[in-house]
């Protein structure tokens, strides 16, 4: 079986020293490809460094991720710019809205957000979501975007059937799921079920939202198998399946 593991983050400090052993476990593990997500200029040459390092393993995205978006937010869009004129990028994420940790940045985050979706559809790029407690705010600026003429994915879905089949009104677009899927009660298990498999990509987030039964441990890459085994019991179809269908998905969407 083969799977790709659509968002983490090897160059995150949490991986520091180790990162060879962490790619290598998640190629033995069947996980032959994994994307990258960019944050800000703070990571992205050592992000870009370890992706030229592992050509056709690690694929590297370009985005300014709405924490990320400060007093200095402009200047890291231009760096952005300038980034994509020398470096080949797979999406441009991860990008988006977040009102839980940035509710006084709304208004920046909002603007970031829609240049940002701009650039990606002139680059022709999908784009790779980063979604928190502004929901509303985001379907109303993609569905006022139609005409970008937008791909991508919402990267950690943690939202309900009905709000991807209202976003997939307003473009091309799959979700995003990793660990959180396998959490005792978590909602998304029963959301997956009406969502179809062929709009479905797996990831972990790495080194984040650890998958069961290694929750509590820092997440990586090789941890992908078990988010498919669960997600296969879950629709009643073979982990093969499973595997064929979300890799298939993702090599169509990031043109890997």
């Amino acid at each position: 079986m083969e799977f790709i593991d659509t968002h983490t983050h090897i160059a995150d400090e949490a991986f520091a020293g180790c990162e060879e052993e962490i790619i290598a476990r998640a190629v033995d593990a069947g996980v032959g490809k994994m994307l990258q997500a960019d944050i800000d200029s703070s990571e992205r040459e050592r992000m870009f460094a370890l992706c030229d390092a592992h050509p056709g393993v690690l694929y590297p995205m370009l985005g300014l991720y709405p924490g990320s978006v400060t007093v200095n937010w402009r200047d890291e869009i231009d760096a952005l710019t300038a980034w994509h004129a020398d470096h080949e990028a797979v999406a441009v994420g991860e990008i988006g809205l977040d009102y839980h940790y940035g509710a006084e940045t709304k208004e920046e985050q909002k603007e970031a957000f829609r240049i940002q979706l701009e650039l990606a559809s002139g680059w022709d790029l999908p784009v790779n979501i980063h979604l928190r407690e502004a929901t509303e705010d985001f379907l109303s600026i993609v569905e006022d975007c139609r005409h970008l003429h937008l791909r991508g994915n919402l990267h950690a879905f943690s939202g309900s059937a009905e709000m991807f089949r209202r976003l997939s009104r307003s473009g091309d677009w799959y979700v995003g799921i990793g660990g959180v899927l396998t959490f005792k009660n978590a909602r998304l298990a029963r959301e997956v079920l009406d969502i179809p498999l062929d709009r479905i990509l797996l990831e972990t987030d790495a080194p984040y939202l650890t998958p069961v039964p290694h929750r509590g441990e820092r997440n990586e890459s090789s941890y992908i198998p078990f988010i498919a085994a669960f997600l296969a019991q879950l629709k009643g179809v073979g982990t093969e399946e499973v595997a064929r269908v979300t890799t298939d998905n993702a090599r169509q969407l990031f043109g890997i």
